[in-house]
């Protein structure tokens, strides 16, 4: 009887009121999620529902040493996310304010300078400075005149002038010669004194870091302005000279030297040095290791070939390379295929993120041209790494479990015209897909029960019937099992 009173109206309105309540809904998860990156109906079901339920969160430490494994994990995450110095990085009065004059954009962010003017602080300057390069920045120029009257800081004020001053290469490594004149006088002097007291080793570690980002720059001038060999001998020259000093990273400098001159055998030679387990890796030696990999086999390599007879060992191997790099920075081959525009590389980079395939696509991409059919083989070969790491967010095949903290760093680091690359894409949660469908069907039938009411409304009434079914073949069952009296008695109840 209640079924045979309900009016076309009555679905017109259900439905209706169905599609909008589901449509606001959705529209609020989709918000929450773009805001917070998760789901607001199911964190309120891990976070509040499961625990009045009884459930466990299998994610919670349950004793002291799971604690001390996600501490482990945390601290990982942090070095990972850890922001370098970019051993590449480019001039900024030569190359990077060229670019601003020609396009009018800013190619360095503001965080990503700033940076640099804490790494020149730190590495340029003590305590016994009466000008620091930091503060004599915004004129150089009177850095100079300063600089002279004390000779200790005279070699950084050049540097600044070569970085920022200088418009041509030319001009910068003629004033990093003069830096280097000055830079020696004050290492000499600052190595004979080290020993006299805690502001002397002071001062000859500031010596010191100032002699090895001059030499390495002028490196950097010689390879830029095509005297390739005269760099290779200079940057083999202080790695020798300063082992110890890792932090300016100059076999990555080294290694795309080699390529230029396609010395292949002394690439090899310094990966065999710096591609070891207890070592930092980068993309600059996963990709390097994995070109010269590639490079055995990619000039006679054919994918109809290889699905035929299978792979061999060297293409076994090729592959493996291949995979393990892009598993360690998924970013780079969109950027070597040129699949994705490159742009000025910052002056920092966060390793395995988009900022760090820039540094390295922009400099190698001529080097994997160079060897036949090697782009082809990773055009190949590149995917099927993300078939063997299911969950990348959760844990890794070669490598740590990818960080989720890259695309936030570099945003930071990166221009805002940049598109920047994410990995993994975030998914859309199950409950926004479920709205989503939800709120699609329910429109479906407010728009067909306005244009069809009696029709549909007809078919609302097969369905709940067809639903009330089972429901009322267990009432007859019940009524012919109790007795009359009974069941009048619990009705009347």
């Amino acid at each position: 009887m209640f079924l045979n009173t309900l009016t076309p109206k009555f679905y017109v309105a259900l439905t209706g009121t169905s599609s909008l309540i589901s449509g606001l809904i959705l529209i609020f998860e989709w918000w929450y999620f773009r805001k917070y990156g998760t789901s607001f109906i199911e964190q309120v079901s891990v976070s509040h529902l499961r625990p009045l339920l009884g459930g466990v969160d299998n994610s919670s430490p349950s004793n002291s040493s799971t604690s001390n494994g996600d501490t482990d994990s945390s601290r990982q995450n942090v070095s990972e996310c850890k922001v370098w110095r970019n051993p590449l990085n480019l001039f900024r009065g030569a190359e990077y304010n060229r670019y601003t004059w020609v396009t009018g954009r800013e190619p360095l962010t503001y965080y990503d300078m700033n940076l640099s003017a804490q790494d020149h602080q730190t590495f340029f300057t003590c305590d016994s400075d009466h000008l620091r390069p930091a503060d004599a920045s915004e004129n150089p120029l009177e850095c100079i005149r300063v600089a002279f009257e004390n000779i200790g800081i005279c070699a950084t004020a050049y540097i600044l002038l070569a970085e920022e001053e200088a418009t041509t290469i030319v001009e910068a490594e003629k004033l990093f010669k003069q830096a280097l004149k000055a830079g020696e006088v004050c290492y000499r002097r600052s190595q004979q004194v080290q020993h006299h007291g805690a502001q002397h080793e002071a001062q000859h570690r500031r010596d010191t870091n100032v002699l090895v980002y001059i030499k390495r720059r002028l490196a950097m001038c010689s390879r830029k302005l095509g005297r390739t060999r005269e760099a290779v001998k200079m940057m083999r020259d202080l790695m020798k000279e300063f082992p110890l000093l890792s932090m300016f990273n100059i076999h990555e400098n080294l290694l795309e030297s080699l390529l230029e001159l396609q010395a292949y055998a002394d690439v090899q030679a310094v990966l065999a040095k710096y591609d070891d387990i207890s070592l930092p890796k980068s993309a600059t030696i996963c990709y390097t290791a994995a070109l010269l990999k590639a490079r055995a086999v990619s000039d006679k390599f054919s994918p109809e070939a290889a699905s035929r007879r299978g792979l061999n060992t060297a293409e076994m191997n090729a592959v493996e390379a291949i995979h393990r790099a892009v598993e360690f920075n998924p970013h780079v081959p969109k950027y070597l295929l040129e699949m994705k525009s490159l742009i000025l590389p910052p002056e920092h980079v966060l390793k395995r993120g988009d900022s760090e395939a820039i540094a390295y696509a922009f400099f190698h991409l001529q080097h994997w041209k160079r060897v036949e059919g090697a782009l082809n083989l990773l055009h190949c070969t590149w995917e099927g790494t993300f078939r063997m790491i299911p969950y990348p967010l959760e844990k890794g095949h070669l490598f740590y479990p990818y960080p989720i903290c890259t695309e936030t760093a570099d945003r930071e680091l990166l221009p805002m015209f940049h598109e920047v690359s994410v990995y993994p894409k975030k998914e859309l949660p199950f409950f926004i897909l479920f709205t989503a469908g939800l709120c699609s069907f329910t429109a479906m039938l407010a728009l067909l029960t306005h244009q069809f009411p009696e029709l549909m409304g007809v078919f609302a009434k097969a369905f709940l019937s067809t639903l009330f079914a089972p429901l009322n073949f267990i009432m007859e069952k019940v009524e012919s099992i109790l007795p009359s009296s009974l069941w009048h008695q619990l009705t009347r109840i």
